[in-house]
């Protein structure tokens, strides 16, 4: 039976997946890959998700791209005259190991001119995780989200949140989009990689990640 490989996208920007991708990975003893990675100054999210997740160096998948303006990828690689080219994008054979990856931004961010990141999840055909915040406003992100999720036949493992409670607004996007609910990171201060792997452990069980 050939291992886990997931992808992680979220709504938006500044949803909390790569918060989320760590305790995920952490949960599943798995490896990580971001394909590509905005912004280099301070700590990137590959270093952030080994330092939180207490993971080794060679679990961690080098990243195809990394772009130096804090932008959106199409606007990163633009400065600096790099084109993103998503046939580059394959996905990486993890070894012994389960493989989470992380989505840039939302859905529907562009990766250049002619490409969104959804059109590589579509090469991909991976199971998908998506994560939602849980402010005013989620409902119709998420709701898009999966619309555009299941009109490319894409595998939607589950809904993850992460921030306050907010149960109407769960409910909602969980009926009408008819999704899987797998459960809610809260906010965690302090943050570190022992109070995020005990809030993840109480949040999320591990076979509700199983393809």
């Amino acid at each position: 039976m050939s291992l886990q490989r997931i992808v992680v996208s979220g709504t938006g920007a500044g949803v909390g997946k790569t918060v989320f991708c760590a305790g995920l990975v952490s949960l599943l003893g798995a490896k990580f890959w971001k394909p590509v990675q905005a912004g280099v100054e301070g700590e990137i999210d590959s270093e952030r998700v080994a330092r939180l997740a207490s993971l080794p160096l060679d679990r961690i998948v080098p990243e195809r791209y990394r772009l130096p303006a804090i932008v959106s990828p199409d606007c990163s690689s633009e400065i600096d005259e790099v084109r993103i080219n998503i046939d580059s994008l394959d996905v990486p054979d993890p070894g012994a190991y389960p493989l989470v990856i992380e989505g840039a931004g939302g859905l529907m961010d562009p990766l250049n001119c002619g490409s969104l990141y959804i059109d590589v999840l579509e090469r991909w055909r991976l199971p998908v995780v998506l994560c939602a915040g849980t402010s005013l406003g989620m409902v119709n992100c998420a709701l898009l989200s999966i619309e555009a999720l299941r009109r490319r036949q894409l595998d939607i493992l589950g809904i993850a949140f992460v921030g306050e409670k907010n149960s109407g607004a769960v409910r909602a996007i969980c009926e009408i989009g008819r999704v899987r609910w797998l459960g809610r990171l809260p906010w965690i201060a302090p943050l570190s990689a022992d109070t995020l792997q005990a809030a993840f452990r109480a949040s999320f069980r591990h076979d509700d990640f199983k393809p």
